[in-house]
């Protein structure tokens, strides 16, 4: 019967108004595997609380089959949250969900936590140390991944935080490590972890589900090089910010310029703000959780910095960047100026010049391109 249930919700999910295309799909079979555990183990009619939802696969799923007392999720990323709402509309009544930010109000009383495993360890360690201090003593957390992606190092985090761990059976290349006896913490929170990056000589501020952690990734020290050569602006945006280093350090060179940092992630946007306030720039950057800037009115930005990425979940996919490219060229002011870092294989170039405007590449290295493309006349 739950095999029949998830298969009808599955085949309506969309992954909109994040990146569609013809070999991304909206579910994977870890959301099945989890869900159905979760049935096995008679979690049904607990308080359940879901993290990592991608589009609404675990958060719709669970309010079909284990119908809940309460149903809480947290998604990172805004596209994923605003896909999940579009699902729960196309899909109809269920369970109500509450969509909140990682911390107490999303994991107090929660008996039953669906977790697809993160990327990195440090995000896992984030929020298992989250759960542990906020969720119910008697909690199941069931967290899920492919097999593939999984490494021991996710049980070493697990056991810091819960008395048991154990890593159930594999199945359609998807594996569940089922934690239960939530340590009491004996340390506070350590994220956002902050670190001097001394080339930079600047703070930097990391949630763990931030790209590159609070380190400097080789293609933002690339783009750096080039700040010289940038002009001051009335409002420059640092897109898909990240930690905020490209953010902070523009901000530092051109004092006059008010700077905003945005990102599709709330674990970034708070890093970011992090970033700013370690660095005294606070009162300079203003930092914004939105989808490729869509709440920027057209022509409103001077400058644009972009170190997009190449990946789309686990798989390499340009459409994330072209997306930030057409976005960049909508809201730059005519004579406005798009700087750039992108990986050499990917043939952005066509897209910079349609998008934005007459676009002249400022260098090279042997991983990245840095281009400078200026607003063509509206």
């Amino acid at each position: 019967m739950a095999a029949d249930m998830l298969a009808d919700i599955f085949q309506v999910l969309r992954r909109r108004p994040d990146v569609e295309a013809p070999n991304l799909q909206a579910w994977d079979a870890t959301d099945r595997l989890l869900l159905e555990t979760a049935v096995q183990l008679g979690r049904a009619g607990s308080t359940v609380a879901v993290i990592g939802d991608r589009y609404g696969a675990l958060t719709l799923g669970a309010s079909a089959v284990l119908g809940p007392a309460s149903l809480r999720v947290h998604q990172d990323l805004i596209t994923g949250e605003r896909a999940l709402r579009l699902n729960a509309e196309e899909l109809g009544a269920g369970t109500p969900f509450v969509q909140l930010p990682l911390g107490k109000e999303l994991l107090t009383g929660a008996a039953t936590i669906l977790l697809q495993l993160p990327k990195t360890l440090a995000e896992l360690e984030e929020i298992a140390a989250a759960v542990a201090l906020h969720a119910a003593p008697d909690v199941r957390l069931l967290a899920g991944g492919r097999v593939k992606h999984m490494s021991l190092g996710m049980n070493a985090v697990l056991e810091r935080y819960f008395l048991s761990v154990q890593p159930q059976l594999a199945r359609q290349k998807s594996r569940i490590l089922l934690a239960a006896g939530p340590k009491p913490p004996t340390t506070a929170p350590r994220f956002p972890v902050v670190e001097h990056v001394a080339e930079l000589d600047l703070d930097v501020a990391a949630h763990g589900a931030v790209f590159a952690g609070p380190r400097l990734d080789i293609g933002t020290r690339f783009l750096l090089t080039f700040l010289p050569a940038m002009k001051p602006v009335r409002h420059a945006v640092d897109l898909g910010c990240g930690t905020g280093i490209l953010a902070a350090m523009y901000a530092r060179q051109f004092p006059a310029a008010a700077v905003t940092a945005t990102d599709q992630s709330a674990a970034a946007v708070q890093s970011a703000l992090a970033t700013a306030r370690a660095n005294g720039l606070a009162d300079r950057i203003s930092v914004l959780q939105d989808d490729a800037l869509g709440t920027f009115p057209d022509g409103s930005v001077d400058a644009v910095l972009l170190n997009p990425p190449f990946h789309v979940g686990a798989g390499v996919h340009a459409g994330a960047g072209l997306k930030m490219i057409e976005a960049a060229g909508r809201v730059l002011a005519s004579g406005g100026e798009l700087w750039t870092v992108y990986n050499r294989h990917l043939a952005y170039l066509p897209a910079l010049e349609r998008q934005v405007g007459p676009t002249v590449v400022e260098g090279r290295n042997a991983k990245f391109t840095v281009t400078r493309s200026t607003r063509s006349p509206r």
